[in-house]
């Protein structure tokens, strides 16, 4: 499959709005949505093959475990089963898909509040994604 053509990546999240701005969202949607997780999820800044997500912000429920979540985005994508992708927690890790959302939001949650993750292709990483990816529960992408 073709690269997707070069687009202006627009600024993180974090970047758009200010650490207060964000702290105040995330308290309304809690107090809102108490049983809901606020994410944050944002294509890879040099991600060539996956397409971007029609949003960034999403609620989830909190039971929904990471691999159900994945499914999810893997669908709002529209990927081919051929196609892989990855959703790293904080830039850096990936996560068990066992994990539920409340599990991952109480260990990964940022200052702000919201649980942030990037998704991209295998090509960030290499071969090396597809084994931690399987084995490890939480493994670090600088342990690599």
């Amino acid at each position: 499959m073709p690269p997707l053509e070069k687009t202006q990546h627009p600024k993180p999240f974090k970047l758009r709005k200010s650490l207060a701005t964000r702290k105040q969202e995330v308290a309304g949607i809690r107090t809102k949505f108490p049983t809901k997780i606020p994410v944050i999820i944002e294509r890879y800044q040099k991600e060539k093959y996956l397409p971007p997500l029609d949003k960034t912000k999403f609620l989830v429920p909190q039971e929904l475990t990471m691999s159900q979540f994945v499914t999810i985005i893997r669908n709002r994508m529209t990927l081919m089963p051929s196609q892989a992708f990855y959703l790293l927690i904080n830039n850096s890790g990936i996560a068990s898909m066992s994990l539920t959302m409340a599990q991952l939001y109480k260990d990964h949650k940022d200052e702000d509040g919201f649980l942030y993750m990037t998704y991209a292709s295998q090509e960030m990483f290499g071969h090396c994604i597809c084994y931690i990816s399987t084995v490890m529960p939480y493994l670090n992408v600088s342990q690599i």
